[in-house]
C-alpha cells in the first residue's frame, strides 16, 4: 500500500462533493432555504509506532449534542476566527491541548452538513511532534488514536440504522476496538476514504 500521507495530500488536491448526514437517506427532503452555521473540525494525523495515526475524541456524556460520541476536535466558527482553518486549530487547542505551532495544515475537504444544522469543514493536518494531551473538562471524556490505515480502509465500513425523530435513519460506522465511530465522523472519514486511490 502506498504512503497514506501522500495519498491523502493527493486526495485533498481534488475537488470533492459536499457530504451530509442524510446521504444514505434519499427519502429525506432538505429545505432549500435552510440556514447552516459554519463550523470546522481538525483531522490531526501523527506518526505512530506502526505508521500514521488519527487523533480522535470521545465527547463527554454530559453534553447536550452528541453526548458520548466519537468526534474530531472542532466546533462552530467564532467571530474572532479569521477563517475556518483558524477555527479548527483553535478548537483543537481548547479541546485536546494541541499547540498550533506543531501543526502543518495539509488542506481541507468539502464541507459536511450535519443534522444539527452546521456546515462543517474538515481540516486535515499533520502533527509534527508529540504533545501533552489535555482533554477539555466537561467537553472531552477521552482522547485516543486510531490507525489511519484502519479508517481509510473501505472494507472496515458498515451501513447501520436506527430510529431518529420517528424515522429509520441509515449511517456509516467504522468500529475500532471499544470505539464505535459513526455519524458525521464516519461519514467524513468515508468521503476521505473514497478519494484514496488504493491499488
Amino acid at each position: 500500500m502506498s504512503d497514506l500521507l501522500s495519498l491523502t495530500q493527493a486526495a485533498l488536491a481534488q475537488t470533492g462533493a459536499a457530504s451530509s448526514d442524510f446521504d444514505l437517506n434519499t427519502d429525506v427532503q432538505l429545505p432549500p432555504g435552510r440556514r447552516l452555521r459554519p463550523a470546522a473540525v481538525l483531522a490531526p494525523i501523527i506518526a505512530g509506532p506502526d505508521g500514521y495515526d488519527l487523533i480522535l475524541t470521545k465527547r463527554s456524556s454530559a453534553l447536550k449534542h452528541h453526548p458520548g460520541q466519537i468526534a474530531f476536535p472542532g466546533g462552530k466558527q467564532d467571530d474572532t476566527d479569521a477563517n475556518l482553518i483558524e477555527t479548527a486549530l483553535r478548537e483543537a487547542r481548547e479541546e485536546i491541548g494541541l499547540p498550533p505551532s506543531i501543526v502543518e495544515v495539509l488542506g481541507t475537504f468539502a464541507p459536511h452538513e450535519t443534522v444539527t444544522s452546521f456546515t462543517m469543514t474538515p481540516v486535515v493536518a499533520l502533527v509534527t511532534e508529540e504533545f501533552e494531551v489535555r482533554p477539555e473538562p466537561g467537553e472531552v471524556a477521552e482522547v485516543f488514536r486510531v490507525p489511519l490505515a484502519h479508517v481509510l480502509d473501505a472494507s472496515r465500513y458498515v451501513v447501520e440504522s436506527r430510529r431518529w425523530r420517528g424515522q429509520r435513519r441509515s449511517y456509516y460506522a467504522v468500529p475500532y476496538g471499544p470505539y464505535y465511530i459513526w455519524g458525521a465522523t464516519a461519514r467524513i472519514l468515508r468521503a476521505w476514504t473514497d478519494r484514496i486511490p488504493f491499488d
